[in-house]
């Protein structure tokens, strides 16, 4: 009996040991997810002084008063004490609004694994998630919207990422030693005083209410897990790679499924063949809704007898490499107040594209790898949720590969849209055909009824086979 005692004894410390053991591997390994799975961070992204900058649909201008150097090239941070004829805070501002996601650690497990952190394979799902997060920034808060504290966030330059980085590492290791997990709590800033006070409290809990329906759990709306689960039913699996076209039907049956009331007033629709047919999208508009899709009236231009419609085109815009000839065309799309951006990137990384400056265009880079935040508490942090530096890179780069996104509010709008898309798809004298067409009828009637989790994007193939294209994403 001694015998045995000391043997269940030893087993049990020699089990805890390894459990220690396997508790600082994890550690190290966020760690080192946090310096693979980032993008190759510069200490300032350049913009130029004379060139307009355009970000989903709005425009900003850098120009300083008394420039006379007009060739040279500064960064938005290296702006700031100049007198500048546009506004470069507006446009930090705007940018930094935007809810960023990104790959996230020591969430939940994942549906039908025992993955608990998407760094390496999810950069696409965030991408979409980003393009669906900015359509409903649109439909509830308007394009106007900013968040209040959007200039109070350091810039992730190099130094301030890798001090951060090396903070948290330390913090993790001594919480595994003490046995228990360091928290951080941020402020959060006083509300605003004044008459505005109320629509600003109103603002920030529809601000928090959307980033929650992102977040890293099971019974978020829009989170990854509820993406993983969708896509299992197309033969997808957690870990798995995932196109730009793929991601837009798993965004669709998202918003489809939706439980949660405000997300009844809205509905995504994605293009066959690069063929958007207009009679589909009217009866997606005309699809009677729950009068709890715009409570508080934050979205005048909606309509209380129909759905808003977010319509996604997944396209390819070159063979092998992107086609130049579609710099004027995409720019024109980011140019417009109704783009909802481009789930796209470049090979081997998914990037969400917001706007362009010249022949750059600027994206928002979900390959971050961050802590799970809780989303579930009234007063979580948001800082995770914005990023305050963009980026940028030439679109010679972009992988042809991409779904473009548009937000339109009810059938009227959705004329106005088809009209004016038509006008940009014009093919040039050099382009053979336009990136996607419109088509009156339904889609049904041009014998594509069959289902769509049974329809393969043609050029979409799965990297893990022989014969893949520099096109396709290989999601590191």
């Amino acid at each position: 009996m001694c015998c045995d005692g000391f043997c269940s004894v030893a087993n049990t410390m020699e089990t805890k040991e390894t459990d220690e053991v396997e508790k600082l591997k994890s550690k190290f390994m966020s760690a080192w997810h946090n310096v693979k799975y980032s993008w190759a961070l510069k200490s300032k992204t350049a913009f130029s002084r004379n060139s307009p900058v355009f970000l989903l649909g709005k425009c900003y201008h850098f120009k300083a008063v008394d420039d006379e150097s007009p060739t040279e090239s500064h960064s938005a941070e290296a702006l700031d004490g100049d007198v500048v004829t546009g506004n470069v805070d507006g446009f930090r501002r705007d940018f930094t609004s935007r809810v960023w996601l990104t790959y996230r650690e020591e969430f939940p497990a994942l549906p039908g694994s025992t993955l608990t952190s998407d760094c390496g394979w999810g950069c696409t799902l965030r991408a979409g998630q980003m393009i669906l997060a900015q359509a409903l920034m649109l439909h509830i808060l308007g394009r106007d919207w900013t968040w209040s504290e959007a200039l109070t966030l350091e810039p992730l330059d190099a130094e301030t990422w890798t001090s951060s980085a090396a903070r948290r590492l330390v913090a993790t290791l001594e919480a595994s030693i003490q046995g228990e997990r360091a928290q951080v709590t941020l402020p959060l800033c006083p509300a605003q005083g004044g008459a505005e006070e109320a629509d600003s409290y109103l603002q920030e809990a529809y601000h928090r209410t959307i980033v929650s329906w992102f977040g890293d759990g099971p019974s978020a709306q829009l989170g990854i897990h509820r993406l993983v689960q969708l896509g299992m039913t197309s033969g997808k699996l957690a870990g798995d790679w995932y196109g730009p076209a793929v991601v837009a039907h798993i965004l669709r049956k998202a918003i489809d499924g939706a439980t949660d009331a405000m997300l009844k007033g809205i509905s995504v629709y994605v293009a066959q063949d690069c063929t958007v047919y207009s009679a589909d999208v009217i009866d997606s508009h005309s699809a009677r809704t729950s009068s709890h899709c715009d409570p508080q009236g934050l979205n005048t231009g909606a309509d209380p007898d129909s759905r808003a419609v977010i319509i996604l085109i997944p396209v390819r815009l070159g063979g092998e490499k992107i086609n130049p000839e579609y710099l004027s065309f995409v720019k024109s799309i980011l140019s417009l107040e109704y783009c909802i951006g481009i789930i796209g990137g470049k090979p081997k990384q998914a990037y969400y594209f917001v706007g362009f400056q010249d022949d750059s265009l600027i994206y928002m880079d979900p390959h971050y790898c961050q802590s799970f935040v809780d989303v579930s508490t009234s007063d979580f942090p948001l800082q995770s949720f914005h990023c305050p530096s963009p980026k940028k890179m030439s679109f010679s780069k972009m992988d042809p590969s991409c779904t473009i996104g548009f937000y339109s509010k009810n059938v009227e709008h959705y004329e106005r849209i088809c009209n004016e898309l038509s006008k940009i798809l014009e093919p040039s004298s050099k382009e053979k055909y336009p990136a996607f067409t419109f088509m009156k009828g339904h889609g049904k009637d041009y014998e594509l009824s069959m289902a769509v989790d049974k329809r393969e994007w043609p050029f979409i193939r799965d990297s893990r086979k022989a014969g893949t294209t520099s096109g396709d994403f290989v999601l590191l």
